[in-house]
Order: C-alpha cells, then sequence, then structure tokens
C-alpha cells in the first residue's frame, strides 16, 4: 500500500509543482503572446483615435473655410449692389442692373419644377395596344 501511495504521489506533486512554476513563470516573463496581442491591440486603439482625430480636425475645417467662402460672396454681392446704385447714371439705368443682379444670385432652394419620378426601364408604348404580359401579347404567339 505504501508502494501505490508514493507511485501516485510522487508524479501528482510533481504535477502541481510543475504547474505552479509554469503559472509564475507565464505571468513575470515579459514577451509573452499576451504581450503582444496587447500591445497591438494598444496600438491600434491609438491609431483609431489619431483617425477620429484628423476626422473631426478635417470637418471643422471645412465648415471654416465654407463659412469663409460665404462671407466672401457676400461680400462680393454688396459691393456690386453698392457699385449699381453708386455708378448708375439715371434711375432706370439702376434698377436694371440691380434686378441683373438679384436674378443671377443663386437661390436658397432647388428647381423642383422636374419630375421626380423614377425613370422607366421600358419602352412607351400606345396606351390601346396590349401590354407584354397580356395574353393577347405578340410575343406569347411568337415563342
Amino acid at each position: 500500500m505504501e508502494e501505490t501511495l508514493s507511485t501516485w504521489f510522487i508524479p501528482g506533486a510533481t504535477l502541481v509543482l510543475g504547474l505552479g512554476i509554469g503559472f509564475v513563470l507565464g505571468r513575470f516573463i515579459p514577451g509573452g503572446a499576451s504581450g503582444k496581442v496587447q500591445q497591438r491591440l494598444e496600438d491600434l486603439q491609438e491609431q483609431f483615435s489619431d483617425y477620429q482625430h484628423e476626422v473631426v480636425t478635417h470637418f471643422n475645417t471645412t465648415a471654416s473655410l465654407v463659412k469663409k467662402l460665404t462671407k466672401s460672396y457676400q461680400d462680393v454681392q454688396d459691393h456690386l449692389n453698392s457699385s449699381a446704385n453708386r455708378l448708375a447714371l439715371d434711375e432706370i439705368t439702376r434698377q436694371r442692373l440691380i434686378a441683373a443682379l438679384k436674378s443671377e444670385a443663386p437661390k436658397g432652394k432647388r428647381d423642383t419644377s422636374v419630375s421626380t419620378e423614377a425613370p422607366k426601364d421600358y419602352a412607351p408604348k400606345d396606351p390601346q395596344a396590349p401590354g407584354a404580359l397580356s395574353e393577347h401579347s405578340t410575343a406569347k404567339q411568337n415563342a
């Protein structure tokens, strides 16, 4: 019985001791697989954060430039209106210049007089002619 106990005890104790040593070495030795994965994750998070910052900066710059463009356009329009008032020789010429400037100014809304109906993917036909899926269709008779 004593032989059986030592036969099982020594390998069992060795197994537990080996697992403990492996665990301690795995936790405290740097450069393991989990350390590389963690480093890669941190790098990707930093790259994503930088990208988000670039996007925000891009849109802020774009908004600022569009605002400047709008202001410049308004300044040009005001300059043309004041010049038309100042330089026109008579009232009729002045009114014509101002009307021409206002008619060329961009409108706030798009022209919606164009049809918004989806394009048809078939050729128009005579309203009295039978349709392609009709029982009396020539396409079915020829087939």
